[in-house]
């Protein structure tokens, strides 16, 4: 048994999708707009961030929207349990501006993620990246030091992560995303997906 690392993405696999729920709260349908139907981030960003512009939207509305929101059911009891076993990171495009109130929920766990740039009103000026394909730059870096690394997500942004992994796995994900590879084990559960994650350690 190496010394692993599960890497985690966070949004449709741990918690519900933080634009998703925005969406519903304001009525902005714009918004439901995700890393599954635009595969590129930044552009997706400038898009989100334009319409929050439009709207006179800014952190204070997102963060209340966020405040309310519960990890999916049975996520805190999934990852508490694979915390026992091994290294868990969750590497997500999100920022730490949104993550704060629901990595509270699931028992601070260590999150990688981006960061926003607000000013004293409030407003969102821009979203700035740790790095370049963050998910599949972070895996390969932690390669690099010696770890294996084991991940599963949901999205487009995860295939990165999944396929340079010892094992990768899709969890919650889309038939489209399934059905493009069908190599990768797809879950549903959190029970099964913790069972593949201990069979690959």
């Amino acid at each position: 048994m190496g010394l692993n690392v599960v890497c985690l993405d966070m949004e449709g696999v741990l918690v519900p999708e933080i634009w998703i729920a925005f969406a519903e709260k304001t009525g902005i349908e714009e918004l439901k707009r995700t890393t599954r139907d635009e595969p590129d981030y930044d552009k997706l960003m400038e898009f989100r961030l334009d319409i929050l512009r439009k709207n006179n939207l800014g952190i204070k509305e997102i963060q209340e929207v966020i405040g309310e929101l519960d990890p999916m059911p049975g996520a805190r009891e999934f990852l508490d349990e694979l915390r026992t076993i091994t290294q868990v990171i969750i590497l997500s495009d999100t920022f730490e501006q949104f993550a704060q109130p629901l990595m509270k929920k699931l028992g601070w766990p260590t999150l990688f993620c981006n960061t926003l740039d607000i000013d004293e009103d409030g407003n969102i000026l821009r979203h700035r990246m740790r790095c370049e394909k963050s998910k599949y730059t972070t895996v390969k870096h932690l390669q690099a030091m010696g770890f294996e690394t084991i991940a599963a997500g949901d999205s487009h942004n995860d295939l990165g992560m999944i396929l340079n992994s010892k094992a990768g796995f899709l969890f919650k994900s889309t038939d489209a995303i399934k059905a493009e590879y069908p190599q990768l084990p797809a879950y549903e559960e959190y029970d099964e997906l913790l069972e593949a994650i201990k069979k690959a350690l």
